[in-house]
């Protein structure tokens, strides 16, 4: 039987923390917008960041399970060995690890739209149906017959459920109202998410295309691939500015710009890496992620 210790590592700690950043994001957003944050509003943020993190691992176990049944797991990969990959867990196991992890996925979501978020009955509907969908997104990106992840399409979900969801969601969740220029940091969530996304694939490279995984980078080549990220990352730091732009912030909130230099660093190294040895850039990406979200943040609401 697979110990605890097994399962944390299956769930990649690493990666949890970039959902959590898109929740912080948008609870940042609402606090700095709404009348009031009362114990309702922290309750529904704290259920949100735990919806958050279980559809992370849940989506996490299930590329753990796909990837192993369909052979992209193999003796080739070069990044750290999956738990499946290792017999650390077995097959059985890691279904009914599913299992249990969708129905935390269910029950925190349920919770927080039924419980905490004070939704009418057509908002309900909205946002139940948004969970339902996050979840079969989690699974589907490497589980079934035409996985979407195995078809380009990984960065297009990547960037709506842990972009435009992630954030956005939390704001209208938390928040009386919704304005639309919350989608432009919910963008540069979804760009930092796809360029962890990104980093991961170029390491992935060579065993994903003869895996016949076809995920972005194998579409586009290493060489566009790296374009692709510079144009993420640069696409992140012009929405989070004409956002403070629009709503006419003081001149300190520009102040998370002096963090571009951490983004441009990775770059400049990531250029002359070679794809298998880019695993350590995957954890640097989601930790700058997180202190670019916090920074941001913490200038909105001084």
């Amino acid at each position: 039987m697979a110990k605890v210790k097994t399962w944390i590592k299956a769930s990649r700690p690493r990666t949890v923390l970039l959902s959590f950043s898109g929740v912080l994001l948008g609870g940042f957003l609402a606090i700095k917008t709404g009348p009031s944050t009362g114990s309702g509003t922290w309750l529904c943020l704290l259920f949100c960041a735990l919806t958050a993190v279980l559809l992370q691992i849940l989506s996490n176990l299930a590329n753990d399970y796909g990837d192993f049944k369909k052979g992209t797991d193999s003796a080739k990969r070069v990044g750290p060995q999956r738990e499946m990959q290792s017999g650390a867990i077995t097959e059985k196991e890691m279904k009914r690890g599913l299992a249990v992890t969708v129905a935390l996925c269910l029950i925190s979501g349920a919770l927080l739209i039924f419980v905490f978020a004070g939704l009418t009955w057509q908002e309900l509907a909205i946002f139940a149906a948004l969970g339902v969908g996050a979840v079969l997104a989690a699974l589907l990106y490497t589980l079934g017959k035409r996985p979407y992840g195995y078809r380009g399409l990984g960065d297009l979900f990547c960037f709506l459920f842990f972009g435009w969801a992630a954030v956005a969601g939390t704001y209208y969740l938390s928040a009386p109202w919704f304005d639309f220029s919350v989608l432009l940091p919910a963008t540069a969530m979804g760009f930092l998410s796809n360029a962890v996304l990104n980093i991961n694939n170029m390491r992935d490279y060579e065993n994903d295309k003869a895996s016949g995984k076809n995920s972005l980078v194998v579409k586009l080549g290493l060489k566009k691939a790296f374009i692709y990220h510079c144009l993420l990352i640069g696409g992140t730091f012009v929405c989070l500015t004409v956002y403070l732009v629009l709503h006419h912030a003081p001149w300190y909130s520009y102040l998370f710009l002096l963090l571009l230099i951490l983004f441009i660093k990775d770059l400049v190294t990531i250029k002359k890496t070679k794809p298998e040895q880019l695993d350590p850039f995957l954890g640097r990406q989601v930790k700058h992620s997180f202190l670019l979200v916090t920074v941001y943040g913490l200038l909105l609401l001084v």
